[in-house]
């Protein structure tokens, strides 16, 4: 990276020290924006790609290679995000080596089918803290769904099996990130009493962050809710607003104009997707002229939702079963996180019916 683009975006050549990755995105100059729950810190690292390759990705048994690579077995691999760098199209993924305290967060590459990982010495890189987290003494919990650990219960609700894994609030800081025109968007909770929380932070780091805590109406429960972190959202409009998902799973709208700092913003829910369901990632995508959303989820299937019924959509305030804009069952199993590759293609990341997890590409037509 030049002299010039380092001090246009502050940073500083060193040795960033994770103490956790989960969500990452990708900003500007090939900058990889990377949360760390347990610091409370958001990173912003220069990663180096050059080679550009638009070539569809397909890698098997990805858990077994990245755990090969790592020196664990597979269950001692989590993969907690993905992203495709937007010069290179080389595949970035977040992961967690180990299980509970003894965790070690990884950044990994993956070109051309091999896996490599990414070396964070001695890299152009900057980070800001997050002042309004909660605190690590924090009683407070948050549940995650599908993920197994030490700490998870199963439990049976009207016949559906779930897998339940509570974790302190702070682990939920930062659930998802995304670059919007100079900013980024930051998802999660706060160490507010209404903890939903949308941040705005401006980049390069340095100004003042705004916090705006989070209302929406929760159909499957019937109440409006302000404690129920966003899971997963996209901007959404022109970048002009998001589309955020939570548990359970209703999808809200937020103009970011309403983002303003300490505003306590109420979303207007548009669609209720199922009850004992977590989403787990949102994408946008364009097929001959229109756009279309993905989301992916724990228990139901991959949900395609034609983003012109939005606009129109009238908020959800009533407890009903689902309802709202209208959406399509797609056959693509098991789907975990996507991303978009190109123009023209979807990234999934996919559990197998082997158990496995694999990197498939779709075209947009195909879906």
């Amino acid at each position: 990276m030049s002299n010039v683009v380092a001090d246009k975006y502050g940073l500083q050549v060193g040795t960033p020290t994770l103490s956790s990755a989960g969500a990452i995105t990708f900003g500007p100059e090939g900058i990889l924006f990377v949360a760390d729950n347990a610091a409370a810190t958001i990173f912003a690292i220069h990663v180096g790609d050059d080679a550009a390759s638009a070539e569809p990705v397909e890698v098997a048994a990805l858990d077994t290679r990245v755990g090969s690579l790592l020196g664990v077995a597979r269950e001692n691999v989590r993969i907690a995000g993905m992203a495709v760098h937007p010069g290179s199209q080389a595949v970035y993924l977040s992961v967690a080596r180990g299980r509970g305290a003894s965790e070690v967060p990884v950044l990994v590459r993956v070109t051309n089918g091999k896996l490599a990982v990414v070396e964070l010495a001695d890299v152009p890189f900057a980070q800001v803290r997050l002042d309004d987290a909660p605190g690590v003494d924090d009683d407070r919990q948050d549940i995650v769904l599908n993920r197994s650990d030490a700490h998870s219960e199963t439990l049976e609700i009207r016949g559906v099996t779930l897998t339940l894994t509570r974790v302190k609030l702070r682990a939920s800081t930062i659930t998802d990130l995304a670059w919007v025109d100079g900013i980024l968007l930051v998802a999660g909770a706060s160490n507010e009493e209404f903890s939903s929380t949308l941040r705005v932070i401006p980049f390069p780091f340095g100004e003042v962050m705004q916090s705006s805590s989070l209302e929406i109406f929760h159909v499957s429960h019937g109440r409006y809710e302000t404690a129920s972190p966003i899971r997963t959202f996209i901007p959404f409009d022109g970048n002009t607003s998001v589309l955020a998902s939570y548990t359970c799973t209703p999808v809200a709208h937020f103009p970011l104009t309403d983002l303003q700092p300490g505003a306590q913003v109420r979303g207007r829910t548009v669609a209720e997707l199922g009850a004992m369901n977590q989403p787990l990632d949102m994408i946008a995508y364009r097929y001959e002229g229109a756009e279309y959303l993905l989301v992916c989820n724990t228990r139901h299937p991959l949900l395609k939702i034609p983003a012109a019924a939005i606009a129109g959509q009238e908020p959800l305030t009533s407890p009903t079963e689902p309802v709202g804009v209208p959406r399509e069952e797609l056959d693509h199993a098991g789907v975990r996180l996507m991303a978009d590759l190109g123009t023209d293609q979807v990234l999934m990341l996919q559990r197998e019916a082997t158990g496995d997890l694999a990197l498939h590409t779709y075209s947009t037509a195909s879906l």
